[in-house]
């Protein structure tokens, strides 16, 4: 049996405070970016790895940058002075035995292969270069991957925490900005790009939303038909959220436009991502594995996209505290809010964590000894199954970002 401790919360949740804030940055962002091309790469590796050797190797491929390129806009299309550069770092398996597995040409084909996918306006060819520099790993810490156990060892001394469950605002934030990149929408309106990003600000029963959204200056022709597309958009945003949240709306779109500057007052790029000449990304600094980030909530600091899903705490702790707090809220009554935390230590088996702690809120005439067993057995039960908890991980099957 693990080491579970339960404490009972005295407070009000989330959604019973007067304020909170909660953004979630948009399939474009460079950021996002980063994260979502790292976690493919991640997969990429741990499909090749399965396929030559029936199990995954070392890897860690969570850090990233993407340096913005250089741009010049213009009214009816701009052009790409400079590409980005997308910089791949950390570790991974290079060789087993005799082997030799193609780190590198994985790395650049599965990354080509995500942004043809996902963003329209970016040729993979001409407007990214692509520099490598993953490396082979400690023996330390491959080593862990030799030992052949059902459970391996963590390979990181570290904390993760998840919350349910997400309140109405956590949801409509996360929400608006999957309809805004929803093909459907983009088949509506192309003129606006994936770079999105949407900031919630939940006053008492006021919900305001500031939304940034990039538009392509190719279908642009005119500062006045911006303002007329923006107004369309902005429209088509309340039109989205209104009817979806009990609460007075208010939204907001590129709020530091402003007519009569021509270019420099209008939110414009050439390829629908501020990261063709404007803002560089990195990973970890966006969205949480839950989809936003809630900034009233504790959130783990780890960043999850790229690191291996079978030892690397980091990534399988911060999305089973989610998971687990998921499973209690919804199959124990009684409970209002939970945060599940859970902490390894480097080389102690995945499945038995150092402290797994559940923190509750709870109804009014609930008590703690009316939930304890069942919150126990709730979590007890996601760690004895983490070796098929990691497999879907593995197999893209947990959305990571």
């Amino acid at each position: 049996m693990s080491n579970i401790v339960l404490d009972e919360l005295r407070q009000k949740p989330l959604q019973e405070q007067r304020t909170e804030i909660c953004e979630r940055k948009g399939l474009g962002h460079p950021d996002t970016i980063c994260d979502a091309v790292m976690e493919e790469v991640s997969k990429a590796l741990s499909m090749e790895y399965i396929k030559r050797f029936g199990s995954i190797m070392h890897h860690n491929v969570d850090k990233s940058l993407l340096v913005a390129g250089e741009t010049e806009i213009a009214f009816g299309g701009g052009k790409v002075l400079k590409p980005m550069l997308l910089v791949f770092g950390d570790r991974a398996t290079f060789t087993v035995g005799s082997e030799t597995i193609p780190v590198e040409e994985i790395t650049i084909k599965t990354t080509k292969e995500w942004i043809k996918n996902n963003l329209r306006l970016v040729d993979p060819e001409k407007h990214i270069k692509y520099q490598v520099e993953l490396k082979r790993g400690s023996q330390a810490l491959t080593d862990i991957f030799q030992r052949k156990e059902k459970f391996l060892g963590a390979n990181d001394t570290s904390a993760a925490v998840g919350f349910a469950p997400l309140t109405p605002t956590e949801q409509i934030v996360r929400d608006t900005e999957f309809f805004l990149n929803d093909a459907l929408f983009k088949s509506d309106f192309p003129e606006t790009g994936e770079d999105i990003k949407v900031m919630g600000l939940r006053e008492d029963d006021t919900l305001h939303l500031t939304v940034g959204m990039a538009f392509v200056d190719s279908y642009i022709d005119s500062e006045a038909k911006y303002f007329r597309l923006k107004e369309e958009v902005l429209d088509e945003i309340k039109k989205y959220v209104e009817p979806r949240v009990k609460m007075k709306v208010d939204v907001d779109l590129n709020t530091a436009d402003r007519p009569g500057r021509g270019l420099g007052g209008l939110y414009l790029t050439v390829l629908g991502t501020s990261a063709d000449g404007g803002d560089c990304g990195q990973v970890g600094r966006g969205n949480r594995v839950n989809g936003i980030i809630p900034l009233n909530r504790p959130t783990c600091s780890e960043a999850a996209c790229g690191k291996n899903p079978v030892s690397h705490v980091g990534k399988i702790y911060n999305l089973l505290t989610y998971k687990i707090a998921e499973e209690v809220y919804e199959k124990v009554p009684g409970v209002k809010e939970v945060y599940v935390w859970l902490l390894s230590q480097i080389g102690r088996p995945i499945n038995m964590p150092k402290v797994a702690s559940a923190q509750l809120v709870l109804e009014p005439n609930t008590r703690m000894k009316d939930v304890e067993a069942s919150v126990k057995e709730t979590i007890q039960a996601q760690l004895d199954t983490i070796d098929k908890f990691c497999m879907e991980l593995a197999y893209g099957k947990i959305r990571t970002c």
